[in-house]
């Protein structure tokens, strides 16, 4: 009977999530279909169309739905899994990338994110303070900024005991300034001339999320989208040491639980498709996989990341980000700005001196 009734509920909660995945698969497929569909027509016509990548369109579709009639409850469980598609299409896009690419991108990310992350920590907090934002809150906007966003500011918040309204605070300043900078930091990278590598590594380092940073990658060219998984990856890895510290400041100030046991904590806290991506890169270098399943591979990896992009659109909403206030806005604004202008001069002397 325990077997009968745990398999049913499996039932129940896999049908949950099917309406929202299928929105989100149409969503991103309709975004792939309006990309070729233009392509095809400036082609017929002979007109010099603009191309827009299948990313944008999936985004604009979802924040046309979820700024207009909104998400409707049946969608939500699924729509919610757009952060294991990435996840997923993160693993396998470590199929594309040999180990000597991922040593030596990752060795200058590493060093950068060093950089990155004293930058947005150290901003944050002053920023904060001369706002007169609460201290918790200010610790989960650099939580957040300075590691992976969203995702961050979750581990965070049970780390350091916060207030559930502090979280979404947070929660909404990181989406607002993600969506912003998917959209800027393209127009920026071509204005600038920033090469492929050079940009995805700047969008790695900058944007808060890394959906956002994934698909503003993407939207600057395939070969930066890559880049800038990689980098944002090397930066999501620091997230179990930078949250540690924070837990033990807290716990020391008598404000949050003390850790008894910081190995666990760390892996408690490591992102574990890290783990999956340099495991399919690795085997993709000794040669494990075939070349049509290395190609199969990288579809897979495009299809899991046009679920994610239709997710980023459905999952931001404005109306809900003005509901927040303004001073956490202000101060995340402001930080993300100075990191912006840190990263990219680092990247450009990177750049320089390793050849990007």
């Amino acid at each position: 009977m325990v077997g009968v009734r745990s398999t049913q509920s499996l039932a129940r909660g896999i049908a949950r999530l099917v309406p929202g995945v299928a929105l989100l698969f149409v969503l991103g497929y309709l975004g792939k279909l309006s990309e070729q569909m233009i392509r095809s027509y400036g082609v017929s016509h002979h007109w010099a169309l603009p191309n827009i990548e299948y990313v944008l369109w999936a985004i604009l579709f979802g924040l046309i739905i979820s700024n207009t009639v909104g998400v409707p409850k049946v969608f939500q469980a699924g729509v919610a899994t757009y952060e294991f598609w990435l996840k997923a299409g993160i693993v396998l896009l470590g199929a594309r990338f040999v180990l000597g690419d991922v040593a030596k991108l990752g060795g200058v990310s590493l060093a950068l994110v060093a950089i990155e992350l004293v930058v947005a920590i150290g901003i944050i907090t002053v920023l904060g303070r001369a706002f007169k934002l609460k201290p918790k809150l200010t610790s989960l906007l650099a939580i957040g900024s300075s590691i992976c966003g969203v995702s961050a500011i979750i581990a965070g918040k049970g780390a350091i005991d916060a207030d559930d309204e502090d979280a979404s605070f947070a929660i909404a300043a990181i989406l607002a300034l993600g969506a912003f900078g998917l959209f800027v930091y393209p127009l920026i990278g071509h204005a600038l001339g920033l090469s492929d590598k050079a940009f995805g590594l700047w969008a790695g380092l900058a944007i808060d999320n890394t959906a956002e940073a994934t698909a503003a990658g993407a939207l600057f060219s395939d070969a930066a989208g890559k880049v800038a998984v990689l980098a944002k990856t090397t930066r999501n890895a620091t997230i179990g040491f930078v949250v540690l510290g924070y837990a033990i400041y807290w716990a020391s100030q008598g404000q949050a639980q003390a850790v008894d046991n910081k190995t666990a904590f760390l892996w408690q806290k490591f992102p574990k498709f890290v783990l999956g991506f340099l495991l399919i890169s690795a085997l993709a270098t000794v040669g494990v996989f075939s070349k049509p399943q290395l190609t199969s591979l990288g579809n897979l990896s495009r299809w899991a990341f046009l679920l994610t992009f239709a997710g980023v659109g459905l999952r931001t909403d404005f109306r809900e980000m003005r509901r927040q206030g303004w001073r956490p806005f202000v101060v995340g604004a402001l930080a993300e700005l100075s990191v912006a202008v840190v990263t990219l001069l680092l990247v450009v002397g990177a750049a320089a001196l390793f050849k990007l």
